[in-house]
């Protein structure tokens, strides 16, 4: 977290007298693009009962989601590309770029009903900008994992590409040129004139799930572990 923050003040400080036009976040871990939260570190922290730590945690992510959709508060155009799983938090992630590239074989899904969460920071604000609060709650609550292309129809996805041709795409997209490029950054712009999203929902509703995560029992905290133990072994 501290590195992609200190990142994004690279970028603002920068991205005017560069020129900068796109940023592009994906993954070098071939099948893996994020597998979310550090659940081990939650189950510390949730034990301890250190709610501060927690939540500094949680608002790091938040700082870092919120920025990526504003696109760094530049002219610069987010794309996340997702060449493989996309789980919790790493979902949450993808879903913060203001373009959302997935390859068909990626799965993408919101496994933290499974001990008794939510996901808290970003998934309820960026889904119900997408598909709407009904849809989203019931994606939320469902703990599905959702294929690139179930996302896709439903409007989470804006581009899908073929299985190890999701970084053409993006140069494809990227080649489109300046009109292109004025087109996707305005509708961004219209977007956030509509629903305008701001870092203090995106705080609000964390310290929402800090709350409901400093009350998890004993048993929600060792099906967390037990879902830590297989994500470090994929």
């Amino acid at each position: 977290m501290r590195e992609l923050i200190a990142l994004r003040h690279t970028i603002h400080d920068q991205a005017a007298q560069s020129g900068l036009r796109y940023f592009v976040g994906a993954s070098r871990l071939p099948g893996i693009y994020n597998l979310g939260g550090d659940l081990q570190h939650f189950v510390a922290m949730i034990r301890t009962q250190d709610r501060d730590g927690l939540r500094t945690y949680a608002v790091d992510c938040c700082d870092v989601a919120f920025h990526m959709a504003m696109g760094f508060n530049t002219p610069v155009l987010t794309i996340g590309l997702v060449q493989g799983d996309a789980l919790g938090g790493g979902f949450e992630g993808a879903m913060s770029f203001n373009i959302l590239v997935a390859e068909r074989s990626a799965r993408l899904g919101l496994p933290e009903v499974l001990f008794n969460l939510f996901p808290g920071m970003g998934s309820m604000s960026f889904l119900s900008r997408k598909i709407g609060f009904g849809r989203a709650e019931r994606m939320i609550l469902s703990g599905k994992i959702y294929t690139a292309e179930e996302l896709y129809e439903m409007g989470i996805v804006d581009i899908l590409a073929d299985d190890g041709e999701g970084e053409a795409e993006v140069r494809k997209f990227i080649a489109g040129g300046e009109a292109r490029y004025r087109l996707h950054k305005s509708l961004v712009q219209a977007r956030q004139r509509v629903s305008p999203l701001t870092f203090e929902e995106l705080c609000d509703i964390t310290d929402i799930w800090v709350e409901a995560a400093m009350q998890l029992t004993e048993t929600d905290l060792r099906r967390m572990e037990r879902l830590a133990d297989r994500k470090s072994v994929v």
